[in-house]
């Protein structure tokens, strides 16, 4: 997407900072701290876990989400715990976070750290899409094209993500019409 290709994420504060706005603060003088909240940014994996830490135990959706992804990949320094990722992405989504919605969604779908149920995905895929994930709209797309052959629904879908900038389902919308 043209966000994360321009902008960097921050754990401090669990926002997209964009590249110019790091280059405009480091212009600055300010390349040790955050572009965004002006944290100073943290060295090392146990830094940068203690930041997200901060942020979930203040009950911020989109800290519990990113701790979710990092338990789901295994990344700085937490071992791969797909069960973990799922609890976390579930967390996040009821207090209201629209990208756990579609990665609930997501594990539902592929039967990562639970069981596989496409209805369940399906609906969880609904939810975000209708709060404006692109990336879930595009997977009901494709739910409708492959599971159920429902081209029109399929192609409204498509085009609805391919307004919001998802260039896959540009992409299915032409392989469909070609």
């Amino acid at each position: 997407s043209p966000i994360s290709k321009n902008a960097r994420f921050k754990a401090c504060c669990m926002k997209m900072v964009c590249v110019g706005c790091v280059l405009a603060s480091g212009k600055r003088g300010m390349n040790e701290v955050c572009a965004f909240c002006r944290t100073p940014k943290p060295y090392g994996d146990a830094a940068k876990l203690a930041q997200v830490q901060a942020r979930v135990g203040k009950k911020d959706p989109e800290a519990i989400k990113f701790l979710g992804d990092i338990n789901f990949h295994g990344l700085i320094g937490q071992a791969k715990d797909m069960k973990r990722a799922v609890e976390l992405w579930t967390e996040a989504a009821d207090l209201g976070s629209v990208n756990a919605l579609f990665m609930v969604g997501c594990s539902y779908h592929y039967g990562y750290g639970t069981a596989r149920d496409i209805k369940r995905a399906v609906r969880f895929y609904e939810k975000a899409a209708m709060l404006g994930n692109s990336m879930a709209r595009h997977a009901l797309g494709d739910f409708e094209l492959n599971h159920r052959g429902n081209y029109d629904r399929a192609a409204r879908h498509f085009l609805i993500s391919a307004k919001m900038g998802h260039e896959e389902s540009l992409n299915k919308i032409k392989s469909m019409f070609t």
